[in-house]
């Protein structure tokens, strides 16, 4: 008979499951108190109204530890040490030439506006004024091609097909 009381009783359960798993930090996250997930607990003013008990806030803040003075000594020799230069005075150099031919490659493709005389900035309108002529000459040049191109194909049609006089119908 004992051992059939002993098969009987339930073996003892944890008190608190083991999350699923694959489940994520933040969602399996408990509350030692309610066992709730963070995210399903209530809040707001009503909570704050249910629970009587006011949030425990620590008496003094953490105090930081002030560093040894051998680590302050070594940060702050590694801040005033100089670096040795480990470039080369040729290599340099040939940077510098290198960099001053492809500013003057870059002036020569894209070429300065005209400077107004005491270095003053051209005016918002001048500018305006300029972008209006090109769009205007541009647009000029597009219609001259296109009525050219429709002169073309209407004169490649009348001599490619002779006009025959149109068939008369006849009705029945």
């Amino acid at each position: 008979m004992p051992e059939q009381q002993a098969a009987r009783t339930p073996l003892p359960q944890p008190t608190r499951p083991h999350p699923p798993a694959g489940a994520g930090r933040r969602t399996e996250r408990m509350d030692h108190d309610d066992e709730q997930p963070l995210h399903h607990r209530p809040h707001g003013p009503a909570a704050a109204a249910a629970d009587p008990t006011p949030p425990t806030v620590p008496a003094t803040p953490a105090q930081r530890r002030t560093p040894p003075d051998g680590y302050r000594r070594a940060i702050e020799a590694h801040r005033q040490a100089a670096r040795p230069s480990t470039v080369d005075p040729a290599v340099a150099e040939a940077v510098e030439r290198q960099t001053a031919a492809m500013r003057e490659l870059s002036r020569r493709a894209f070429p300065e506006p005209d400077v107004v005389p005491d270095d003053t900035p051209a005016s918002i309108e001048a500018a305006r004024a300029q972008r209006r002529g090109e769009a205007a000459a541009s647009e000029a040049a597009a219609l001259r091609r296109a009525r050219a191109e429709r002169a073309a194909r209407h004169t490649a049609q009348q001599t490619a097909v002779p006009q025959q006089p149109a068939a008369l119908r006849t009705t029945a």
